[in-house]
């Protein structure tokens, strides 16, 4: 399994650990109010395929809902692997900007 992340790609893996549930338009509407950055729902959509194409989130259909017109919709969570990689970026983040010195 690929363990390199892009920036928008650990970001949107972030939302999907924060959110109790994670589907497109509250990963979404969660990065926009996280980053202060517009994203669109495709580009979102896009993100978390490739994330579960590389293990570290998996889906499932949700409910079918009366808001969404009886439709079900896709709901992602992070896999263990996923955390492990993002503790991993984390950690190595952290000790990379220990390393800068006169930075307070």
């Amino acid at each position: 399994m690929a363990k390199n992340l892009g920036h928008l790609e650990e970001s949107i893996l972030l939302m999907v650990m924060i959110l109790e549930e994670a589907y497109g338009v509250s990963v979404a509407e969660a990065y926009e109010q996280h980053t202060n950055n517009s994203i669109s729902i495709p580009a979102v959509h896009t993100v978390l395929k490739r994330l579960e194409g590389k293990g570290m989130v998996k889906s499932s259909m949700g409910a079918a809902t009366p808001e969404r017109g009886g439709r079900r919709k896709r709901i992602f969570e992070a896999t263990p692997y996923g955390y492990k990689i993002i503790a991993e970026i984390r950690d190595n983040r952290t000790r990379l900007w220990s390393l800068i010195p006169k930075l307070e």
